[in-house]
């Protein structure tokens, strides 16, 4: 009998010890469940910052956007253009640009490029047609650009030549004209469509 009883509680105990062994291994299970979904949702909380930044800075980049308004005027010697104008207004929503070419910091930048000459920064003055005149390019002002090609590159575009120009203002989009010269330019005026 003291066998029998003995035999008993030894299975008493057994059970109770694989009782709180399951408890532990079940505590494990929960606590390594919950690290795994605080990281999973730290990872998606900060995945999601990161694109609402990159939003941000898409907006910001696209807001100080300019628009070309009419056509990209030439001047010609009768043998080669000598200045080119443009008009430029600002895209729906932007930020306003600074056009003016004086200033030393924060200003729009106009590049020259063709097959010939690459000048990264050239001087140009600006006209504001409509606005307030304090230089800066706001919504629903028009502003009217002008470079003088020979003193600025020495470029001699003659017929047939292409050429491109890009405005680059501080903040936001570039704007790429392109254009190529017609075979005759013999006209003092001409207008590069």
């Amino acid at each position: 009998m003291k066998r029998l009883i003995n035999s008993v509680i030894r299975a008493r105990e057994e059970r109770g010890i694989t009782g709180l062994e399951t408890a532990i291994v079940l505590i494990a299970f929960v606590v390594v469940a919950a690290v795994f979904a605080f990281v999973v949702l730290s990872t998606g909380l900060f995945s999601a910052e990161r694109g609402k930044e990159t939003v941000y800075a898409g907006l910001q980049k696209t807001r100080g956007s300019m628009e070309l308004t009419g056509g990209v005027i030439a001047t010609s010697d009768g043998t080669a253009l000598t200045d080119v104008s443009f008009g430029l207004t600002l895209a729906a929503g932007g930020d306003a640009v600074n056009l003016d070419s004086t200033d030393t910091s924060n200003t729009t930048v106009i590049s020259y490029i063709d097959s010939a000459v690459n000048t990264a920064d050239m001087d140009y003055t600006t006209t504001e047609v409509v606005g307030d005149g304090d230089g800066l390019l706001e919504a629903g002002e028009l502003a009217q650009v002008s470079i003088d090609m020979t003193a600025e590159c020495g470029c001699t575009l003659g017929a047939n030549e292409t050429f491109t120009i890009e405005i680059k203002p501080p903040s936001g989009s570039y704007l790429v004209l392109t254009r190529t010269t017609p075979a005759s330019i013999a006209e003092t005026i001409v207008n590069l469509n």
